[in-house]
């Protein structure tokens, strides 16, 4: 079957992995306690918050929370709640101008190609959907977020469980050999297959040094830039 969508993972595949680890989450952790005590009583922020405090013994003051937080982007822990707040903070930044989102060179042109091309594009991303926009609408690149038609985080469940790839392809609405999802994580890409996708390896050299090529490609299509991928 011809494909007619495109899923695609965020860091290290659009975008590298050292922004997301040495500009967004740093730029996050230091931000954490002015952003609680300035914004902590709003619904929308104290849900996450209590949330955090509940899952840590229940009524724990803010600046605990705040610690168990920048402990988890320490952590890299792939935890919604954090990814909320994180999503929110970064929406500060890039209102602010303290920094654009990278995009490798080869991703933007890929897409708007695909998108004329009348391929639907949708993100799916550990980030929080909000995260996701604000990254993809003050990229290097612009505002790419007109390309795409749907996006996905954690909510749907974990990236490594096929189950997430299931709901992903019920909600676009096509049979799974007729989505392609582009990850760096080879075991993000065995679930997506296992609910019925087509995959492909992106394999950065940028991120990741030592190609992976055979049996550390665990059968996956490898593309070392978007421009290689053929729809």
């Amino acid at each position: 079957m011809p494909i007619r969508a495109i899923l695609t993972d965020i860091e290290g595949t659009t975008s590298s992995i050292s922004f997301v680890k040495d500009v967004l989450f740093p730029y996050a952790r230091r931000a954490l306690p002015g952003f609680v005590a300035a914004r902590g009583r709003e619904p929308n922020v104290r849900k996450w918050l209590d949330t955090v405090a509940l899952e840590n013994g229940g009524a724990c003051q803010d600046s605990v929370v705040v610690e168990v937080l920048q402990g988890w982007i320490d952590e890299d822990r792939k935890h919604t709640a954090l990814k909320a707040l994180q999503g929110m903070i970064w929406a500060d930044g890039y209102k602010s101008a303290d920094f654009t989102s990278h995009m490798y060179p080869d991703a933007a042109p890929a897409l708007r190609q695909w998108k004329d091309a009348g391929l639907r594009l949708y993100v799916y991303s550990s980030g929080s959907v909000p995260a996701q926009r604000l990254l993809f609408g003050h990229s290097d690149a612009g505002d790419l977020t007109g390309l795409f038609s749907g996006f996905f985080d954690t909510e749907v469940g974990g990236k490594r469980e096929a189950a997430s790839y299931a709901r992903i392809r019920d909600s676009i609405g096509l049979p799974g050999d007729e989505i392609l999802f582009l990850s760096d994580v080879v075991e993000e890409l065995d679930a997506a297959r296992e609910a019925g996708l087509g995959t492909v390896l992106l394999d950065r050299l940028d991120d990741y040094p030592q190609p992976r090529e055979g049996d550390a490609t665990h059968g996956h299509t490898r593309a070392t830039a978007f421009d290689q991928i053929v729809v």
